[in-house]
């Protein structure tokens, strides 16, 4: 249960907001995308908002288009059905791979971008405390060279603050967590930060409502929205996971059962929604639930 708060502060929030469910096609539907679901659609009616569906498809060397149609199958048969977004095989302004020209657009807007020629293995050599964060720090080498296949936008040296309505205020530091921000990488591909961020500020996305392990990343794209022109308030909500193994959450990579082999299996689509509410702590056993019922499980 979400505390009383939560559910009032999202009854008046302004009507007409928008939110995405935004799955990657790197592999198969499973529980724990369940689980965001229930949390995306679920949320989303209390506060009135649209839902979109995206596709980010971002990392052309791991999309896959037969994990995009799996998916697409598994939320209709699922029941979860989006207000906009990708809905077929047809070009969709939800996609990312069908308007990569939208980022060359977005990445030419921005000042102060630079070249960079660094890979991992380099950023690691030059500084053994690069992960001290958690995740590797970009040191800023290739700012006065401006040379190589990746480009990245310096980040300053501040504190973001925002408010997570399921973990109240949040304080990050970019500079110490990521360093400056890669947008394209040195296989042409554009980033997951940089991406996201330019589709919600096209898609006017107001409402954000995703997994908890996307919380070190809001600081970082909140500063590149505002360089983006994007809106200057959002509302947060970073929900729990469903974890394989202690610390260890769901993953594609882990080759986490699929929707499309629970339902091989018998389940119907009630029983699944069931299993993912209760896996993330909704409910205190497992249960039929529709995807029409899942606002109900906030209450």
């Amino acid at each position: 249960m979400l505390p009383g708060l939560l559910i009032q502060r999202l009854s008046k929030l302004p009507k007409g907001l928008k939110t995405r469910f935004a799955p990657s096609p790197t592999g198969y539907l499973h529980l724990g995308h369940v689980a965001s679901a229930i949390y995306v659609w679920g949320l989303a009616r209390l506060a009135k908002a649209e839902v979109i569906l995206r596709i980010e498809d971002h990392d052309q060397a791991r999309s896959r288009k037969p994990y995009e149609s799996s998916i697409l199958a598994d939320l209709e048969w699922l029941g979860f059905h989006a207000d906009q977004g990708v809905r077929s095989e047809a070009p969709s302004a939800f996609r990312q791979s069908d308007h990569f020209e939208r980022y060359a657009s977005a990445l030419a807007s921005l000042p102060h971008i630079y070249h960079c020629q660094c890979s991992r293995k380099d950023i690691q050599d030059r500084d053994p405390n690069a992960m001290a964060s958690g995740e590797l720090r970009y040191d800023g080498y290739c700012r006065a060279l401006s040379a190589g296949p990746n480009v990245r936008l310096p980040v300053p040296d501040r504190q973001v603050a925002f408010e997570d309505l399921i973990l109240g205020e949040q304080i990050q530091a970019p500079s110490e967590q990521c360093g400056d921000l890669l947008l394209k990488d040195r296989d042409g591909f554009w980033t997951y930060n940089f991406a996201v961020c330019v589709d919600d500020v096209a898609d006017d996305i107001g409402l954000i409502i995703r997994g908890q392990d996307i919380l070190s990343a809001t600081g970082r794209q909140i500063l590149l929205r505002e360089k983006l022109g994007g809106r200057s308030e959002m509302i947060y909500v970073h929900h729990p996971l469903i974890y394989a193994s202690k610390d260890h959450k769901l993953s594609k990579r882990d080759h986490s059962t699929s929707i499309a082999q629970w339902r091989e299996g018998g389940l119907s689509a009630q029983e699944i929604i069931g299993k993912a509410a209760y896996q993330v702590g909704l409910i205190d056993r497992e249960k039929q639930v529709s995807a029409t019922e899942v606002e109900a499980l906030f209450l």
